[in-house]
């Protein structure tokens, strides 16, 4: 066998060097942001927001186009919801980003300090990371919110967003890149890679000299290969596998109320709900309440032996099914006899995302807060809170599933590290 490595195409240097470049002119403009005033930032994303106001119906038309083609190149329900800005999703849009370039100035201030017994002053300051990439699909706001989040915490922006939205990132991009420049800010301070060839993403993730951090928005299978494959540090979310529990103790009213949001409100998003956890001594009177809601919202309902014997004709579900993120109209059910089956259940098959308790024992709902291992817990409240908007973030980059650096939804804390800095008066070890 032989051990040359295999020889790149002309066309592969190209796009290796175009990416390159890019990415070298967003490590210089890093350097350049961090130092700009939070004055700058913020004035540079109040310009942008106001230019998306302006430019909706270019926007909105640039996206029917993307709309269009992905409907006809087969392109699901769900991804189809995901791709498309309506008019109140572009106000949003610009919503989000004025609302980034109100919140304080994430690198001003100390985290701590304190004096050695040496007489070292020292302090632990927050900085920029430097240079974020994005790889993310369908969503064409994430172009405006990743944006808008990196400028106001001083790092630059590298995003590559799907092919199926090519045409609605580009306009948006285009008017972030006036408007930063014409506020004085580097002009490569975000830039959007426009190439819709995968050996550019290829490219992208060998950048671990510029690049400092990826973050990949979309389905586990993007994700799963952008971590498998990129050089650079990634920040995952998998999947958004995320469960109700309603206790023996919950108010069934609110406990309806919550499932049914958590599922139908927004069925494509990482935050709805993909299994429901009954407690058995609520589960008749509470699924026979549910049911008939859901049924009539379109859901198709699966289920335990228990549930199937509550309610008779529903699927059988099984063992993948609990494992699986619908991003759709398809609810699993299972009946549990504890709190203890419950947050064992949802530690084994949750993706580690966002879990809720409908409860009224404080101490119950203690314990699942506590013992449930979630970037996100909630009690009486639905799963669909999670997200930088309504976390208070204005938006968000990206939801992490991780243990290290960040959880739950990164919004500008999380897109900034720190260094020490120390002053000495001729001190010497």
């Amino acid at each position: 066998m032989s051990t040359t490595a295999p020889q790149r195409s002309d066309e592969d240097a190209d796009i290796e060097r175009h990416v390159a470049d890019i990415c070298r002119r967003a490590r210089a403009a890093a350097r350049r942001l961090a130092h700009a005033s939070d004055a700058q930032r913020s004035g540079a994303l109040l310009r942008i927001a106001a230019r998306i106001r302006q430019e909706a119906r270019a926007i909105a038309q640039a996206n029917a186009v993307d709309v269009e083609a992905g409907r006809a190149g087969g392109l699901g329900a769900a991804l189809l919801d995901r791709l498309t800005l309506t008019p109140e999703r572009i106000e949003a849009m610009a919503a989000g980003v004025a609302i980034v370039a109100a919140l304080p100035d994430p690198l001003e201030g100390i985290i701590r300090e304190w004096t050695t017994e040496r007489g070292l002053e020292i302090r632990q300051v927050r900085i920029p990371i430097g240079v974020v990439g994005v790889i993310y699909e369908s969503r064409p706001n994430v172009t405006a919110d990743v944006a808008a989040l990196c400028l106001k915490s001083g790092n630059a922006a590298l995003l590559k967003g799907g092919k199926e939205a090519i045409r609605s990132n580009a306009a948006i991009a285009d008017l972030l890149a006036a408007e930063i420049t014409a506020a004085g800010l580097p002009p490569d301070s975000v830039q959007l890679l426009r190439s819709t060839d995968r050996r550019a993403t290829e490219a992208m993730l060998r950048q671990d000299a510029t690049i400092d951090v990826i973050i990949p928005r979309g389905g586990p299978g993007l994700v799963r290969a952008i971590a498998e494959h990129s050089r650079v540090p990634v920040i995952r979310h998998y999947e958004g596998i995320c469960h109700t529990y309603v206790d023996s103790g919950a108010d069934l009213s609110m406990a309806a109320d919550i499932a049914f949001n958590a599922k139908v409100q927004r069925p494509g998003v990482c935050n709805a709900m993909e299994n429901l956890l009954v407690h058995a001594d609520v589960a008749r009177p509470f699924l026979e309440m549910l049911a008939p809601r859901l049924r009539a919202a379109g859901v198709e309902l699966r289920g335990c032996e228990r549930t199937r014997a509550i309610l008779p004709g529903i699927a059988t579900a099984s063992e993948a099914d609990w494992h699986t993120e619908y991003l759709d109209l398809i609810l699993a059910i299972k009946v549990v006899d504890s709190l203890d089956e419950a947050i064992d259940f949802i530690n084994q098959n949750g993706s580690g995302h966002s879990d809720t308790i409908v409860t009224r024992s404080r101490e119950r709902a203690d314990r699942f807060l506590r013992e449930v291992d979630s970037a996100t817990v909630y009690e009486n409240a639905s799963t669909r809170f999670t997200d930088g908007f309504e976390f208070g973030f204005g938006a968000e980059v990206g939801i992490s599933t991780n243990r290290i650096h960040a959880r739950g939804p990164m919004g500008l804390r999380e897109l900034t590290t720190y260094k020490y800095v120390v002053r000495g008066q001729g001190h010497v070890r």
